[in-house]
């Protein structure tokens, strides 16, 4: 990626030969190297360089044109620049994005430590060190079909003509490990396990391993489950699975565009137990991937969405923001058309709860590990799901792994529902949460 400062005047340069008075660009750029192996050999090692750059320009009349390109030196720049403004021509008349009016505000001081690239053949061999000790971890365990190390340097930026410049830069490094067993007269049984740390130095693979090992072992003796009504508890995964999968809730483009579970007068509203509390925490020092600006320029930051069980915020661009009469969020992503996401999640208890709810002593009682099919048996719409998922079903506080079976309900309900949320969390790719106990949804196990 070019220097920043130096993009910025030649931005400028450009624009005032073309007669353009308002821009902005926003770009990133990724090197990554990631490897797979199978059975102790290689299986794919790839090395990319992509970047991206969104450039937006803004006409007379107030409209707005948008181009994208990956040639960022000043022909390439000047071009992208002369499309944008052409294009702006035939861009909308109503509720045209403008720059955030925090795109020139302080961001948050982030120490983040820039790890220097492994070597290809570092990568290869941990991996395969992985993979052998979890093959031997358990005489079930017959392969690990999936596996992945890599490693990412990441370098963003966004300025405007009114003078905002920012940039930053990161690394990280992930590695997934999801092992299948075979036994004789038996269906075969999976389960993984993620990490991801600044550097390859830093990454717990050897819990990664252990993780995978222990959750696959743990599903060998299935059993069949009843359908019926029962206690669930859910895994930090599987929470912020349901959670992300509903995040209309807090969504304000979605409520703007009529495809949320919420409406402009659902702040304030008691939408959940007062146990639980929810925050948009992007910022987090757990948040290996932290961003401190988003798409538009806003700054990040620590953000409550439900407080006690009542909704306190939604995530905003500048353009929700200017229509609900709100503040940016820090939340967009520009492209052809500005989009909302939230960052990530951070699950805590609001107000105390019975600590009587205590998995070793848990009986007919459902823990639900990971949702799957989030894709096709999520209506965001409606609130409601129908999912498959893998667990077990605890009596008298031992586990027994279920066959198969698929949990089903309202994610309104659920979130009304909630008995007690565990105090100690787990951080995740994600975000963090503990486990969230719930009175009662419908389990239908395999006939």
């Amino acid at each position: 990626m070019a220097n920043i400062q130096t993009m910025a005047e030649q931005a400028e340069k450009i624009s005032r030969q073309l007669g353009i008075d308002k821009y902005d660009i926003y770009g990133s750029s990724v090197e990554e190297t990631s490897v797979q192996v199978d059975r102790g050999e290689p299986k794919q090692v790839k090395a990319s360089q992509r970047s991206s750059v969104i450039v937006r320009v803004w006409n007379g009349d107030r409209q707005i044109g948008v181009t994208s390109t990956t040639d960022i030196d000043p022909t390439g720049l000047e071009l992208a620049l002369k499309t944008a403004y052409e294009a702006s021509s035939f861009g909308a008349r109503e509720h045209v994005p403008d720059f955030s009016p925090e795109a020139q505000a302080p961001t948050a001081e982030v120490t983040r430590s820039q790890i220097s690239p492994a070597p290809v053949p570092d990568l290869v061999e941990k991996l395969v060190y992985a993979e052998k000790e979890l093959l031997e971890a358990h005489p079930a365990i017959a392969s690990v079909p999936y596996n992945g190390l890599a490693q990412r340097a990441l370098e963003r930026f966004y300025l405007n003509s009114d003078g905002a410049l920012r940039s930053e830069a990161r690394t990280y490094a992930s590695i997934y490990l999801y092992s299948k067993t075979e036994q004789e007269g038996r269906k075969p049984r999976s389960a993984g396990a993620v990490r991801v740390e600044s550097g390859l130095k830093k990454l717990d693979i050897a819990g990664c391993l252990q993780e995978a090992a222990e959750k696959t072992v743990s599903h060998l003796d299935y059993e069949r489950i009843p359908s019926g009504k029962y206690q669930v508890v859910f895994s930090a995964d599987a929470f912020l699975s349901l959670l992300s999968a509903f995040s209309n809730l807090f969504n304000a483009q979605s409520i703007l565009d009529n495809r949320s579970l919420s409406t402009p007068d659902s702040l304030g509203q008691q939408i959940a137990s007062p146990l639980l509390s929810l925050y948009d925490d992007e910022l987090n020092a757990n948040n290996i991937a932290a961003e401190t600006f988003d798409g538009e320029g806003t700054p990040t930051r620590r953000l409550p969405l439900i407080e006690n069980g009542v909704l306190t915020h939604f995530i905003h661009s500048a353009g929700t923001a200017r229509r609900m009469g709100a503040t940016p969020t820090g939340h967009a992503s520009i492209g052809a058309k500005v989009s909302v996401s939230p960052n990530y999640f951070h699950v805590m208890p609001g107000e105390a709860a019975d600590d009587s709810y205590r998995l070793d002593r848990a009986d007919n009682v459902i823990l639900i590990d990971e949702l799957q099919a989030l894709h096709a048996g999520v209506n965001a719409l409606q609130g409601s799901f129908s999912l498959p998922f893998d667990g077990w079903l605890l009596r008298d506080g031992k586990r027994i792994s279920v066959e198969s079976a698929t949990v089903a309900g309202d994610f309104r309900q659920v979130l009304n529902s909630i008995l007690h949320i565990e105090p100690d969390a787990e951080v995740i790719p994600g975000g963090i949460c503990p486990r969230i106990w719930v009175s009662e949804l419908s389990i239908t196990g395999e006939e």
